[in-house]
């Protein structure tokens, strides 16, 4: 969805958005890989070399999201390393969470939403620290997840 402004429509910025993981709302920096893909199935039967092989729609891929955002102190700042090592120190128990991304309007309303479903973090990247610089400390978390869907306007 794109703002109005007149008879022209204006892109969402895509500074403006917000992510959700469970029921709580967290500031990330950079949200990367919302993507749905799917991988093609070449099929060629007995007569191919008459009809030519066939190309049809296979399974789809896994998705593949990246989370970034400055380390805080504090419950923020450890949730993504927790639930991480709960993942894997128990993985006898569901800990896949579903997320929320909302790209919001000027009015911080959800103007298109992207539902990940059942997450699964697999790996925590800590920032690279450098004496000489002056920048914000960065983690990173990659995210595999089974489905994506996307909502124009949601309610």
């Amino acid at each position: 969805m794109a703002l109005s402004s007149g008879n022209i429509n204006v892109p969402l910025p895509a500074y403006n958005y917000r992510v959700t993981i469970g029921d709580k709302s967290y500031g990330f920096s950079e949200v990367s890989g919302l993507s749905l893909a799917y991988e093609p199935v070449t099929y060629k039967h007995g007569l191919s070399f008459l009809t030519g092989e066939k190309i049809i729609p296979g399974m789809r891929q896994a998705v593949k999201l990246t989370l970034k955002r400055g380390i805080t102190q504090g419950e923020a700042g450890v949730f993504l390393a927790d639930w991480l090592e709960a993942t894997y120190s128990n993985p006898y128990v569901n800990h896949k969470q579903d997320i929320l991304i909302d790209l919001c309007d000027e009015k911080g309303l959800p103007a298109v939403r992207w539902k990940v479903t059942r997450a699964l973090p697999v790996k925590l990247d800590a920032p690279t620290f450098t004496a000489n610089a002056n920048e914000v400390a960065i983690e990173s978390l990659e995210l595999i997840a089974h489905e994506i869907k996307i909502e124009y306007n949601p309610s």
